[in-house]
């Protein structure tokens, strides 16, 4: 088993910034790649950020510029800075992990809970 926990959320005004981690833990042989996604309330749950195992980084166009996801393998460790927040960021932000486990040959996806972040105006 796998578990994901993110963490950094808070409330912040606009122009501000956040730092979210989202630390695996558990049976992992390897993560391929690690994402965030978020969901704002009566929206869907969109894409945000991708980092690979090689470093390959990826951003949507809403955040581009902005946001920066980098990753610490020793610590098995994701993080997303945000800066220059808007009104537009709050949502509940997702750590999503492809997590190669144990002898298996395919990589199984987690989630974590989520992690609220709150931009005032």
């Amino acid at each position: 088993q796998v578990q994901l926990v993110e963490s950094g959320g808070g409330l912040v005004q606009a122009g501000e910034s956040l730092r979210l981690s989202c630390a695996a833990s558990g049976s992992i042989r390897s993560i391929n790649a690690m994402h965030w996604y978020r969901q704002a309330p009566g929206k869907q749950r969109g894409w945000v950020a991708t980092i690979t195992s090689g470093g390959y980084t990826n951003y949507a166009d809403s955040v581009k510029g902005r946001f920066t996801i980098s990753r610490d393998n020793a610590k098995n460790t994701v993080y997303l800075q945000m800066n220059s927040l808007k009104p537009e960021d709050t949502a509940v932000y997702f750590c999503n992990a492809d997590v190669s486990e144990g002898t298996t040959s395919y990589s199984n996806s987690y989630w974590g809970q989520g992690t609220q972040v709150t931009v005032s105006s």
